[in-house]
């Protein structure tokens, strides 16, 4: 029986049903960090270190979540974070999540590691597109992706910066999620376990195309998502790129390009340099380096350095409305939201996904009015209280020595 999404009444009931649906590897590849997921857990204590400062006696009744993004309207300050697992949560999951979000108004972002093709997507999905790039070592083979997704009408290109390397996920290891997927016994037991994960999404698959592949890789690395044992393991990275790389993507898509995973507000400057459009403020969720600063505390610094320059975004850790309004109130113009979309598709496909939107638009609204806030453009600090040392890690970096410009870099 599919869960209903209708009886969720938060993101943590969406996640509890996934975890019932899900396989426990794809499950804990979805809900967990790295190492020993400190940068998870600082993620969520940092929002807590936050307060509000209430007003009241103001008129809310009209009130409006409308934000902006590059001059168009969104119907709220949110997008979809690139995700890679949707397609093995769901059968055909990231079409189901970018209706959703064509559904609520608001941008969808497509991973280069999604399992259906960027074309796909577009053709069936409809709403306002965006594509995440993770950069291949051949540069050529990157500028492929960035010309397909321009032929197929996206609008925006976000380009992921902070997977240098192979984050070490010892969990995965550990239940035998690797990418390429190849059969253990421990996965193969968790299937067992689940196999109504195994009918609803999987043997589909199976019966229209074969095992699913990485479909907007280039011809020359697509790979099947099953490896037997001594083939490659993981996703193609580069441990080369460097600014000059970032330079000639912006001299290949005229679309806004935004740069996601900054964390220190050289970067960012450095990026601005560079001609992007826009910051996206991440730690990758806490699942690439552990220990990384929080993006929250992460964000008055950056915004500080280039918030007068370009817009500024973010994304990592957020679960709840108030961890959205807490962002806009310190500068952010828009919220990117990966997980709580995944927990929806993998509970309900579609209904699922955009159920996850529609809770986030319930709880900022809610708390809009309970904050006095009537509009987007009205939230600022002025309502906020930040515990003691709050953004202290980040204020760090900025009296730190500054390295050359990105222009010489």
């Amino acid at each position: 029986m599919v869960y209903q999404p209708s009886h969720a009444y938060n993101i943590a009931d969406l996640r509890q049903a996934a975890q019932r649906a899900l396989p426990k590897g794809l499950y804990e590849f979805v809900a967990r960090g790295t190492e020993d997921e400190v940068a998870l857990r600082r993620n969520r204590a940092a929002f807590d270190a936050i307060s509000f400062r209430p007003r009241v006696l103001t008129d809310v009744s009209r009130r409006s979540l409308e934000a902006k993004f590059f001059g168009q309207a969104s119907s709220m300050p949110l997008a979809v974070a690139p995700t890679g697992a949707a397609g093995l949560l769901w059968f055909d999951g990231e079409i189901a999540i970018a209706k959703a979000a064509a559904q609520a108004g608001i941008p969808f972002t497509l991973s280069t590691a999604s399992i259906i093709s960027m074309e796909r997507v577009a053709q069936e999905a409809g709403g306002r597109l965006w594509f995440q790039l993770y950069m291949l070592p051949q540069l050529d083979m990157s500028l492929q992706l960035v010309e397909r997704a321009r032929q197929a009408g996206y609008e925006a290109l976000v380009v992921t910066v902070d997977t240098a390397t192979t984050p070490n996920r010892e969990y995965n290891r550990r239940n035998g999620f690797v990418l390429p997927m190849r059969a253990t016994r421990q996965n193969m037991i968790d299937v067992l376990a689940r196999p109504g994960w195994f009918f609803r999404v999987f043997a589909r698959y199976m019966l229209r195309s074969g095992i699913p592949m990485l479909e907007n890789y280039p011809d020359a690395l697509r790979a099947k998502l099953t490896a037997r044992p001594g083939e490659q393991r993981g996703l193609p990275k580069s441990d080369t790129l460097n600014w000059s790389d970032l330079r000639e993507l912006r001299r290949a898509w005229a679309g806004p390009l935004m740069i996601k995973g900054i964390l220190h507000p050289d970067d960012a400057a450095m990026a601005v340099d560079c001609g992007v459009d826009a910051i996206i403020v991440s730690n990758h969720g806490g699942r690439n380096l552990d220990s990384a600063l929080p993006t929250i505390e992460a964000l008055p610094a950056i915004l500080e350095r280039v918030g007068h320059r370009v817009d500024v975004m973010v994304d990592s850790g957020f679960e709840r409305g108030s961890d959205v309004v807490k962002a806009l109130a310190l500068g952010a113009r828009g919220v990117f939201v990966g997980r709580a979309p995944l927990w929806g598709v993998a509970s309900a496909g579609q209904a699922g996904a955009a159920r996850a939107l529609e809770i986030f638009r319930e709880e900022i609204g809610r708390v809009m009015a309970l904050a006095g806030q009537l509009d987007i453009a009205s939230i600022d600090a002025s309502i906020l209280h930040v515990a003691m040392g709050f953004g202290q890690s980040s204020m760090l970096a900025t009296s730190m020595p500054r390295p050359v410009s990105a222009q010489a870099a």
